[in-house]
């Protein structure tokens, strides 16, 4: 059984069927501030190449963000951090964060790196996370807020990417349907392995667009979908107008516990 005691009071999160115009941006904001040292050294760790002879534009955009994704994987070690409005620059420093705070970590790279970005706000079930707090059902929020990255790539095939030239960070290492076929099965939402880590190896769906064996964990997590609430410019404009999904006095509370919390544990 979730809880609503902990959720912010007073905002409608309802969702939307004309999402999708929100042009996105390269611009630094107060949770991307990509100018910020701290996030020019991690640039300067993952390093730049030129495109191989050959290379299409946006096959070299998209292997670069891959880089930038194993690297923040091996910086970065995930907690439960509940402040979804943590700058890039405090994550890198504190060498930790939550999946929220990682995925942007990627978006503030992203954007550094001449690539607009914009986030689609999705409202996800709290059972989805039970596996993780086995013990604390009470205590997990009845509504999550997901900030789901998505990386302007110009010349994205549209006929393999309905959204193009847009890239969902789902589709980051292959199309869903391609990862959902491989051996590794579903997200389980349990264990060290986090939304982050998964992106590399499995298909995370929350469209219902495809599925993995019948033998493993779900690809499609469009059941745990409450509500898309469309597309936003940032997350800063996404958190703005909905809110985290903690209350401040509960962000407060939590986070010096679960800040530190290794996921998984």
């Amino acid at each position: 059984m979730t809880s609503s005691l902990l959720t912010p009071r007073g905002r409608t999160r309802t969702g939307t069927t004309g999402g999708g115009t929100a042009a996105g941006s390269t611009a630094p904001t107060r949770i991307l501030d990509w100018r910020h040292p701290q996030v020019t050294s991690l640039l300067r760790r993952i390093g730049t190449q030129a495109a191989p002879v050959g290379a299409s534009g946006v096959a070299h955009r998209r292997e670069a963000l891959r880089q930038a994704h194993r690297r923040i994987v091996a910086d970065v070690r995930p907690v439960y951090s509940v402040q979804d409005e943590r700058p890039v620059s405090e994550v890198l420093r504190r060498g930790r964060g939550s999946c929220s705070q990682r995925l942007a970590v990627l978006e503030a790279v992203a954007r550094a790196s001449g690539v607009a970005t914009r986030v689609r706000g999705l409202l996800v079930d709290g059972t989805f996370w039970y596996p993780r707090f086995p013990r604390l059902h009470r205590i997990v929020p009845d509504q999550v807020l997901l900030a789901w990255p998505e990386f302007h790539l110009e010349g994205l095939p549209s006929a393999d990417h309905p959204t193009a030239p847009w890239l969902a960070a789902s589709e980051l290492f292959g199309g869903l349907d391609e990862l959902s076929a491989g051996h590794g099965g579903g997200f389980t939402n349990a264990g060290a392995e986090t939304l982050f880590e998964a992106l590399s190896r499995t298909a995370v769906d929350w469209d219902g667009a495809t599925a993995c064996p019948a033998t493993g964990p779900a690809c499609d997590l469009s059941a745990y979908v409450l509500a898309d609430l469309g597309h936003f410019d940032s997350r800063d404009e996404l958190f703005a107008r909905h809110g985290q999904t903690l209350c401040p006095m509960a962000r407060v509370l939590a986070e010096p516990v679960l800040g530190r919390r290794p996921a998984g544990v």
